[in-house]
């Protein structure tokens, strides 16, 4: 999750790219601990640690992660725990800073850590934990630019950075018959990142992309340029800016089905904007929705819970973080890092084979490793396939439609991928 992202809208969701890493690392951490061999070093005890967010906006999604690392570790237990021992879920302590926690989390002994929430946040989690050789697992940073973050190979996240969402953002446009697109997007670096990867997905989808523009929150300049250009399709890119760009937009005459949202300008816009103005506009977030019976297996843990955002991704980096324990055969941190991307299916060299066929649950995971050394956890959150920047490689995403009443309802689902 990025600074500023509105996930209140994504409530009953999951909201489920770049150049290989390579021997860069955090002061005191050297080489890539995602592609080198682990000697055992454990205690023979899984310890696993949450970082969440302390204050603020995001700290409401707390409960759903809290909650899923909870039911990941029971269902991990009751399918033999690790080695025949019980994993443990530490205690979290959201009420200090982050790399306040994860000190505490290396005091606990923690052998793997969950978290955290907000992309800005991942820096400071990593600077203490890569010099532990403890793996980090966000299951909700999407910042694209952490995908070169210097930390020795000791970070991983179940969640698809915010780029991926530019080839599907270009086939909507591209699949209500639109011949040509123009991006209008929020200064910043999530709307310039966005903007590029929607530019160059549609230009090799067939599109013809034409003149787009920048604008800051309360600006209606830039939405008069890009009617002017008459594209059939205008994505729009923007997090606290949208519903004042779509008013703009929806005042030069462009609106409806004419309008695909990215995920930070999905939201419930109802009678704030005038009526109709998105009747036909599709937006996407990303993640799927969750299974009725996960949702009721959180409940059952958590029975306050009110939203489930990330709560898939938590579970799934809990899971892999288990299974990366026992393909090592060693609960230490490096074992673990060392064993991340062969149990997700991935791989750290692009176009070194074919995945194993997919296993979604620990226990039946954990029956392929009886049979050989790889296997492919495809969790609750959909593939994962992490790659050997530890990002994921296939990304899911939830596509939503607008009535006239500007409220939004699913409509379908889309995934994007990349190789390496």
């Amino acid at each position: 999750m990025n600074p500023k992202h509105r996930p209140a809208v994504r409530t009953a969701l999951a909201v489920s790219l770049a150049a290989v890493l390579g021997a860069t690392a955090c002061s005191g951490t050297g080489g890539n601990a995602r592609v080198e061999s682990a000697e055992a070093s454990g205690d023979g005890v899984l310890r696993v640690g949450l970082v969440l967010d302390n204050t603020g906006g995001n700290a409401f999604l707390n409960q759903p992660q809290l909650a899923a690392a909870k039911l990941a570790v029971q269902d991990i237990n009751a399918a033999g725990g690790h080695k025949g021992r019980p994993v443990e879920l530490l205690p979290a302590h959201p009420e200090q800073d982050t790399a306040g926690q994860a000190k505490a989390l290396l005091a606990a002994k923690a052998d793997v850590v969950i978290g955290p929430t907000d992309s800005s946040h991942a820096e400071a989690a990593v600077g203490v934990l890569s010099r532990a050789h403890i793996p980090l697992i966000s299951p909700a940073n999407t910042a694209a630019g952490l995908t070169g973050m210097a930390s020795g190979g000791y970070y991983f996240r179940t969640a698809a950075a915010d780029v991926a969402q530019g080839p599907v953002l270009a086939k909507l446009a591209k699949d209500a018959g639109a011949a040509t697109v123009s991006v209008l997007y929020q200064e910043g670096t999530y709307g310039k990142d966005l903007q590029a990867a929607v530019t160059e997905a549609a230009k090799q989808s067939g599109l013809t992309v034409l003149s787009g523009a920048g604008f800051t929150t309360g600006d209606a300049a830039a939405a008069s340029s890009i009617a002017k250009a008459k594209p059939d399709a205008v994505v729009l890119i923007a997090r606290e800016g949208a519903q004042g760009a779509l008013a703009a937009l929806n005042g030069t005459g462009v609106g409806g089905s004419r309008i695909i949202l990215s995920d930070g300008a999905f939201a419930r816009y109802g009678s704030g904007l005038g009526s109709k103005v998105l009747d036909g506009a599709r937006a996407v977030v990303p993640g799927q929705l969750p299974s009725a019976a996960f949702q009721q297996k959180l409940l059952a843990v958590d029975p306050s819970l009110k939203d489930v955002s990330y709560a898939a991704e938590t579970y799934d980096a809990v899971t892999l973080a288990a299974l990366a324990a026992a393909r090592a055969q060693d609960d230490a941190g490096r074992s673990i890092a060392a064993n991340l991307i062969p149990v997700s299916g991935g791989t750290a060299a692009p176009g070194a084979g074919t995945a194993a066929a997919p296993c979604v649950t620990y226990k039946a995971c954990l029956g392929g490793l009886a049979a050989g050394p790889d296997i492919n956890y495809d969790g609750e959150s959909g593939p994962i396939a992490f790659d050997a920047n530890g990002d994921i490689t296939v990304a899911s995403f939830s596509v939503f439609t607008y009535g006239p009443d500007n409220l939004p309802t699913p409509s379908g689902r889309e995934t994007a991928g990349h190789q390496g």
